[in-house]
């Protein structure tokens, strides 16, 4: 049985996904919960700890994601993989997507951690090529900081992928995910090695 804090969390999740960061307050989780706003001051205190809380929770839900993609997949699949398993944590948590200059102008915390967590994940993404490059899969680099760029490149897709389905669809939703992973792995493609795109096409189809 979920514990009231646990139900403040889903049920402020499933607002800032509805209706957006600018229209939920404190109050209005509260009314939505049934609850006096007292009685959820008891648990979080600011919206701020309640935004961080969530914050946290997708970093861990991603982290999770990396570490059983890695241990289930190698290769040019473990690659592949990523953007999907990644993508359905973003969807799960997607206000975050959506009001993400909101959420970094006005939270400092969250901010500093996600400018530090990029460098991380800069960091796994090219741990993730080097074998790749190893197997002869992925070519070398032949301009500076060639891959360095190309993680830069797939980090604004990922991060903004469903501000572009937001616009450009009448209706969000999660069957979008297939399309936009696509679009990513597309991206990873023209690197590959004749090897490496015929490895591609007999994972994902050409």
């Amino acid at each position: 049985m979920k514990n009231t804090k646990e139900i403040i969390l889903n049920t402020a999740l499933d607002l800032f996904n509805s209706e957006g960061l600018s229209k939920v307050t404190l109050r209005t989780i509260a009314n939505k919960m049934g609850i006096s706003q007292g009685n959820l001051n008891y648990h979080f205190k600011k919206r701020d700890d309640i935004i961080n809380t969530l914050y946290f929770q997708l970093v861990a839900q991603i982290d999770g994601d990396m570490s059983k993609n890695q241990n289930q997949a190698k290769g040019l699949r473990s690659l592949l993989g990523l953007p999907s398993m990644i993508m359905e944590s973003f969807y799960d948590y997607r206000f975050f997507l959506l009001d993400s200059v909101l959420v970094m102008r006005e939270n400092k915390k969250i901010r500093a951690h996600y400018l530090q967590l990029m460098k991380k994940r800069k960091s796994q993404f090219l741990s993730i090529l080097e074998p790749l490059i190893d197997t002869q899969l992925l070519r070398k680099e032949i301009l500076p900081n060639e891959y360095g760029f190309l993680y830069k490149r797939l980090q604004i897709l990922s991060d903004f992928w469903i501000s572009d389905a937001e616009i450009t669809h009448s209706r969000l939703n999660r069957n979008m995910i297939l399309e936009y992973s696509h679009l990513i792995n597309q991206a990873i493609f023209p690197y590959l090695t004749d090897k490496g795109k015929k490895e591609y096409c007999s994972l994902v189809g050409c």
